[in-house]
């Protein structure tokens, strides 16, 4: 089973925001924490693979609960808000930039969001985990180990993409490459903009194609799916800052606070000051990050 023994950073309090976007590190779970106990979500700033390696508990990640124990393999990506609830949990976390697997054959998205692992797969990657892990520390500092480093995450990734099951069934091709290019669009524009239309004209389609794509994709309509990302970005900035409510919504498109705190309710279920409130205990929410099957990298909520 791999320990957070094997990590130097195992002791640090006081993790630093994530280095160059070709860095790769190996941190503790408890690391990641915000404050004792996980007082609040986090708001992640590198591409993440944590592996729990002892205990129990939930992982809520962008408020959507996930039950672990050893074993429990999750994927998180940057701007994603995570928190652990409900138990003490340990875990290795692999931390890397969008650059660390520039040139290599691999797609880091294909991974499953949340997998429990078993058998002779659990057995594989807890081998190469700890690999992993034992050389980041034994050659920290060394340039010429970053190289073998790479490579090491590169084959745990494409392990993981070929554990039975890992793939959902994807959405007919069409629909499902006009919905990537919609989420690609909603990432960039989702703060100014959260018309179907204006996306419809950037993409040179159709509202309806949109909609037609966004539902065979995902079930919802292309309104639905704009609308969630913006009141997931919502969520997480209410969640793990301590910025102000107006100024969240101004950020999001929302000049007047009272229209921020009617969609924010309609979507979430609560106003946004009881949704802070409540953000040092759990909450039943129903925003979930809109993504196509496979955890597709174009989907919703990745930024």
């Amino acid at each position: 089973m791999v320990t957070t023994g094997h990590l130097s950073s195992a002791s640090r309090t006081d993790l630093p925001p994530f280095g160059r976007d070709d860095h790769l590190d190996i941190v503790a779970l408890r690391d990641l924490a915000p404050g004792p106990g996980w007082s609040r979500p986090v708001l992640l700033d590198a591409e993440l693979l944590i592996l729990v390696t002892g205990g129990h508990g939930t992982a809520e990640l962008d408020f959507r609960a996930l039950p672990c124990r050893p074993g429990t393999l999750l994927r998180a990506h940057p701007g994603q808000a995570l928190r652990c609830v409900g138990g003490h949990l340990d875990a290795t976390v692999v931390r890397w930039g969008a650059g660390t697997l520039r040139g290599l054959d691999v797609d880091p998205d294909a991974v499953p969001a949340y997998r429990q692992l078993a058998g002779e797969d659990e057995d594989a990657v807890i081998s190469e985990v700890t690999q992993l892990a034992v050389d980041a520390e034994r050659h920290a500092g060394v340039p010429a180990a970053a190289a073998l480093l790479r490579h090491q995450l590169a084959v745990l990734l494409l392990r993981l993409t070929l554990l039975p099951g890992a793939a959902d069934r994807p959405a007919p091709r069409p629909e499902r490459e006009t919905f990537e290019r919609l989420c690609r669009e909603v990432e960039r524009g989702y703060r100014h903009t959260r018309r179907v239309e204006d996306y419809a004209a950037q993409l040179g389609c159709s509202v309806r194609t949109l909609t037609r794509a966004c539902l065979a994709v995902t079930g919802r309509s292309a309104k639905q799916v704009i609308d969630e990302r913006v009141a997931l970005q919502a969520s997480r900035l209410l969640a793990a800052t301590d910025e102000p409510i107006a100024r969240i919504g101004r950020r999001l498109g929302f000049p007047e606070p009272t229209n921020f705190g009617r969609f924010f309710t309609r979507e979430v279920g609560v106003s946004p000051g009881a949704f802070r409130a409540g953000r040092e205990r759990p909450i039943p929410v129903r925003v979930v990050r809109p993504r196509p099957p496979a955890d597709s990298p174009a989907a919703p909520g990745r930024a």
